[in-house]
Order: C-alpha cells, then sequence, then structure tokens
C-alpha cells in the first residue's frame, strides 16, 4: 500500500451533477471537451493507494510551465480521464520519460506539428492492466488504453500548461492529442526481443516517442521479407516529413509497427534487428532531384545527400524504432512518423 498522507491541492467546491460539473469545468479551462470524473478526495486517495510514492512526491517538472508534477497531481488527473487506479505506476513511468530532456518536450507541446508523445507498454504489467496489443492495438479495441493515454494528456494540459492558439501552434492537432496513443507490444509474437529491452530496460517498462500519427502501409502481396522492408522503408521516406527538414546537427527518428504474421515473415529471414532497421534505413530515401528546388538547396546545405544523390528519411539505422503488434490479419504495417530533435525515451515501471 502507499504512503496515504493527506493531500495538499487547493480545494473547489463544485456541483457534483455530472453536467453541471463538466460545464463548469469547461468554463475554468480544464478537461478537454469530454466529460470528466470529479476527482473527489476520496477517489484520488484511492488512486494513491496504488503506487509506493508519496503524494507530494516530485515525478517530473514539466514544460512550458515548468510546473512539478507530482504524485498527487498524476493521481488527480487519472481520476479525471477515467483510468484504472493500477495505472498509477505507469502514469508515473509515462511522465518520468516525457521529462526527459532527449524527449524534447519543450518542443513538442510547442510546435506547430501535430506530434504527440506515443506509448508503448512491455513486459507483464501489459496483461495486467489489459494494454491492447493484438487486433486494433492503437484505437478501437475496448480497454483502459484511451483513458490512460487521456490522463497523460490532461497532465500536459493541467499542470505542463500545454493550451492550443497559447502555448501550443500545433496548426491542425490530431484526436491523439486528446485521447493519446498508447499500445502494448505483442512480445509473445515477436521474433526479436521486446522494444524496451533491446533498449536496456526489461520486464515492465514504457517506452515514449514523438509521433506525428499513424500512417497505414498495405500490401497483399508478401512474397517476402525483402519485399516488405523495400515496401515500408519505401514508404517511410516520403517528401513532406520532419526527419527531411533538419539542421546543422539536429535529428529525427520513425518508428514501424509489424503485424506479427509480417513480423514472422521478417524475423525468418533477418534474426538480426540491427540488419532490419538497416533496410528500412536504406529504403527510407528519396533522390535528391525529386525535391523542389529550394527544398533541394536546403537539404544540400546541409549535407544530408549521400553519395549515390539520395537523401535519407533519419539520419541512421539507429534512428528507427521497430515493435510488434497488431491483428494476425496481415496487410498492414502502420508508420508513427517522427519529430525533430526528439528521441524515444524508455524508462522502468515500478511502484
Amino acid at each position: 500500500m502507499a504512503n496515504s498522507a493527506a493531500l495538499d491541492s487547493a480545494r473547489i467546491e463544485v456541483d457534483l451533477d455530472p453536467r453541471r460539473f463538466n460545464q463548469k469545468i469547461l468554463e475554468m479551462g480544464w478537461g478537454d471537451g469530454l466529460p470528466c470524473i470529479p476527482p473527489t478526495e476520496p477517489l484520488v486517495l484511492e488512486y494513491l493507494a496504488e503506487t509506493t510514492r508519496s503524494p507530494g512526491d516530485i515525478v517530473a517538472a514539466l514544460p512550458p510551465s515548468g510546473a512539478d508534477c507530482t504524485v498527487e497531481k498524476i493521481a488527480i488527473n487519472a481520476v479525471m480521464a477515467g483510468a484504472p487506479p493500477t495505472a498509477m505506476p505507469l502514469l508515473c513511468a509515462v511522465v518520468e520519460a516525457m521529462a526527459d530532456a532527449e524527449f524534447f518536450l519543450a518542443g513538442i507541446n510547442a510546435t506547430t506539428a501535430s506530434v504527440v508523445p506515443a506509448v508503448v507498454v512491455n513486459g507483464p504489467i501489459r496483461h495486467q492492466l489489459k494494454i491492447p496489443f493484438s487486433y486494433s492495438c492503437l484505437g478501437g479495441m475496448t480497454s483502459c488504453a484511451p483513458s490512460v493515454g487521456r490522463a497523460t494528456r490532461l497532465i500536459l494540459r493541467h499542470v505542463a500548461g500545454q493550451v492550443a492558439g497559447v502555448t501550443s501552434e500545433s496548426v491542425f492537432g490530431q484526436p491523439a492529442r486528446v485521447i493519446g496513443l498508447v499500445t502494448g507490444e505483442w512480445e509473445e509474437r515477436s521474433p526479436w526481443a521486446p522494444l524496451a529491452e533491446r533498449r536496456g530496460v526489461p520486464g515492465d517498462a514504457v517506452t515514449v516517442l514523438g509521433a506525428m500519427g499513424t500512417t497505414n502501409v498495405v500490401d497483399t502481396l508478401q512474397v517476402s521479407a525483402q519485399h516488405l522492408l523495400h515496401l515500408i522503408g519505401g514508404s517511410a521516406g516520403y517528401m513532406g516529413a520532419n526527419g527531411l527538414y533538419l539542421h546543422n546537427n539536429t535529428f529525427s527518428q520513425f518508428t514501424v509497427a509489424l503485424n506479427p504474421s509480417w513480423a514472422y515473415i521478417i524475423g525468418k529471414e533477418f534474426p538480426s534487428m540491427e540488419e532490419v532497421r538497416r533496410i528500412l534505413w536504406e529504403r527510407a530515401s528519396l533522390p535528391i532531384d525529386a525535391f523542389p528546388p529550394a527544398t533541394r538547396e536546403m537539404i544540400e546545405r546541409d549535407e544530408r545527400v549521400q553519395s549515390d544523390g539520395r537523401v535519407h528519411q533519419v539520419r541512421s539505422p539507429d534512428d528507427i524504432n521497430v515493435f510488434v503488434c497488431g491483428g494476425e490479419g496481415a496487410l498492414h504495417a502502420t508508420l508513427l512518423p517522427g519529430f525533430t530533435s526528439s528521441l524515444a525515451v524508455t524508462r522502468p515501471i515500478t511502484g
């Protein structure tokens, strides 16, 4: 059981009638437009009981506000989002990962782009929380994943201070800026070690990735591993991606979600993930002559053109993340295009 010390948040009296409560928080600039659960003290204490941390423990300071995100604040937003109390250790790990300087949350929160922190969950906790990793794992499966993602988004609104048109200049945004993007990896069907383990964190862990959204890749032939990697990598090398608009020493990454059938085909021929990423990197490129003149000049100034006249989506195969999830219907992979100057960050899920 957790430390159940008294809460220190400010108390505000509100009408607990669901409609009047939600109207009130909208008037106060809270919430996200969807119905929220009132974070009463008994409910918040119930959530705090699921972590060994004290309510006032500071998990991280979050930009742009720079405010301290305490365990209590995470619990309050988890209640409002409808996330299960047992998700508290997962949410604390997500906040820690997002606050890592390598993730560049300040830029992600302020940018004109539509980028969001996408969360990939590894380890037995996937089963305990029933985080989806099979059919419709990125959206559509009945699970706690949307409420966990929404809790993350509310934390970014209420603690980090991300406000559209004020501290965030995102031109379009995207649905995941409301409900987040949370999935598990189907480790049991992967021919490779789990994503978090390959990144040095075995067992229960979260990896947070900067994702512009999701892009479908379809193929009905599936003739070979080389065929699939050629298609997926070529799809990732599109002209308007953030990864191609880099200057000086900035960088970008992108992520590939492979369905288990394709993972089996690819893993049988390429048991080394390093080789998989190398092939994807080679294919995720375009000839410099394909770009408009002004863009071509910019890329040439930044010395991004390889000796073969091609421009790669990211600077190195190490900038490609691959994990296995999705239904067994095959035919599809999903790309999560990355954001400039943001690296994936992995953290263990502890108490």
